[in-house]
């Protein structure tokens, strides 16, 4: 049998070095969609993040505080790590900053995404030039989830979110925390849509430099637009004559300038993506795993266009039109989609297919859109990087709604592991707790008090014998998923009756229904689990 030519996407990698690049891009590959307001189906700005990885995907309920004049605020390192991580994995203290007066309340993440005020924020890393790359130790302390953090605590609007992560950057050094790379935030409020950008500065940067100690830049999405930003930068040209737009660092072109990335003589406009993301590697502009997601929102959500699968980012616009208003559901669909219907799509290897016994060949029940390194060897398939992914920590859709006060009109739709065989549960803004099952987790002890442990074995099973259990799994999700979405306007409605009378209650009335969504999905899962175990171990109720 003649052997199949992976997809090579530039030069010539040896097998280590790819190796190499699968490894560390399967560690930190995530993907952000962000939707104007105009873009969306009843007027919602949203965002979102598949957070793919091992990550702290425990959820908390941070609230607001009053400090006193003088009061610091603790700068960590590894606010993304475990529960009861090993010796020096815990968060660490690497330095402080002065803290504001007030502090908004907020929901705790490995990469924290909303705040009361209907603030939403998504993470993807993006690569950046080794010149640029800073590390634990150096001077630079502020990494992109202590940036999250404070802009959470402190900012309202997303404008506000950037100036204030941008300052903080550059003030304190930007330090990346996801192999040396840089990072792109998805910033959603009721009213606007923005993508911020950032890299560091190099190893030898100190706060006494005088020079920023990060390169930043913002541009906003326009409101009938949405984009799609899969670990890449998506900034190209920046016009700082139009503010309305764009936001950056006093030093956004000069780094460049310095390297010798960039030549103001040569003429020619100044790239951002191209001036400060590397040309060669996984974390390229032209790396499959990203053209592969770009290709699948932009050719769903503009399908009357032409789109080459196999095409490079920079032909993609920074954002795009869609031909219909998107959803929610619509957005969770891309965050489940494992590539079916296109030339990407694992589960259509030929490899697959077993005699049926009647002639003919069907798929195996063993098909699956996730197979493993040793399965993909086995069968001699190629990977190609789906949007869902087994490795998936958690995730979140946000809706931030500027007709509504917010802790009805903001909702994160939050998930834990594969969003393929997830379940999003609506989290109000206004919510003041969350069940404590959904924020705990050890993930080297099962544990059926961990609502984190009941989704993760879902998707191990379901993946042991996909193409039957898949089935078994949507009769129990999609109805549950279908009544949460029916639910939403009478909820909304009666909370906002409630909350004309007394605030404080209707917060309280939204605390109780989130916590039921919680609680609900969770149960279900685990007898879920029961089921597919019970089903499928040894072959159980299978005709040999």
């Amino acid at each position: 049998m003649e052997k199949k030519r992976p997809f090579l996407v530039v030069g010539v990698m040896s097998a280590s070095v790819a190796l190499l690049f699968t490894l560390v891009i399967g560690a930190y590959a995530c993907m952000d969609i962000l939707v104007g307001k105009d873009a969306s189906v009843d007027g919602s700005v949203m965002t979102s993040h598949t957070v793919d990885g091992w990550y702290d995907g425990r959820i908390h309920v941070v609230p607001g505080q009053t400090f006193k004049e003088g009061a610091m605020a603790p700068v960590y390192w590894n606010i993304i790590g475990y529960e009861d991580p090993k010796p020096g994995e815990a968060p660490i203290k690497i330095g402080e900053i002065p803290q504001v007066r007030k502090t908004y309340t907020y929901f705790h993440t490995a990469y924290s995404h909303f705040n009361e005020h209907q603030l939403a924020i998504g993470e993807t890393t993006i690569g950046q030039k080794d010149e640029l790359k800073t590390f634990l130790g150096e001077k630079a302390i502020m990494t992109i989830e202590q940036l999250q953090v404070f802009a959470l605590q402190r900012a309202k609007t997303a404008r506000e979110a950037i100036r204030i992560m941008g300052s903080l950057a550059e003030k304190y050094g930007f330090l990346p925390s996801c192999a040396g790379m840089g990072e792109c935030l998805t910033i959603a409020d009721p009213n606007e849509a923005w993508v911020f950008e950032i890299f560091s500065v190099g190893p030898l940067w100190t706060p006494e430099s005088g020079k920023p100690g990060a390169i930043w830049a913002a541009q906003r999405v326009p409101d009938d637009e949405i984009i799609c930003v899969p670990n890449i930068s998506r900034i190209r040209e920046i016009d700082l004559n139009n503010p309305d737009y764009f936001m950056a660092s006093p030093n956004y072109m000069q780094v460049a300038i310095d390297h010798g990335w960039y030549d103001p003589a040569s003429g020619k406009p100044f790239i951002w993506q191209e001036a400060y993301t590397p040309k060669l590697g996984g974390w390229s502009l032209s790396s499959e795993w990203v053209r592969i997601r770009l290709y699948l929102v932009y050719s769903t959500v503009a399908p009357s266009l032409e789109w080459d699968p196999y095409a490079e980012t920079e032909s993609y616009p920074f954002s795009i039109k869609p031909e219909k208003k998107l959803s929610v559901q619509d957005i969770i669909d891309f965050q489940r989609s494992v590539l079916e219907g296109t030339v990407f799509d694992m589960t259509e290897d030929l490899d697959w297919l077993v005699p049926d016994g009647k002639g003919g060949m069907v798929k195996s029940p063993f098909c699956t859109p996730f197979p493993g390194k040793d399965m993909r060897k086995l069968l001699d398939i190629t990977y190609h990087r789906p949007a869902a992914r087994y490795g998936c920590s958690y995730g979140i859709v946000s809706q931030s709604r500027n007709w509504l006060p917010d802790p009805i009109g903001g909702v994160l739709w939050f998930y834990f592991d594969n969003p393929h065989t997830s379940i999003h549960v609506p989290i109000y803004a206004g919510v003041q707790e969350i069940p404590t099952s959904w924020k705990t987790f050890d993930w080297k002890k099962f544990s059926r008090d961990s609502a984190r442990w009941a989704f993760m074995l879902a998707d191990d099973l379901v993946n042991r014998r996909y193409q039957d259990a898949i089935k078994d799994l949507r009769e129990v999700r999609d109805p549950l998923q279908a009544e949460f979405f029916a639910m939403q306007p009478a909820i909304e409605a009666a909370a906002l009756e409630l909350y004309k009378r007394d605030p404080e209650l209707a917060k309280k009335f939204l605390t109780n229904y989130t916590r039921s969504c919680m609680e609900r999905a969770e149960k279900a899962y685990w007898e879920l689990n029961d089921y597919l175990i019970s089903k499928y171990t040894n072959n159980t109720g299978l005709t040999p």
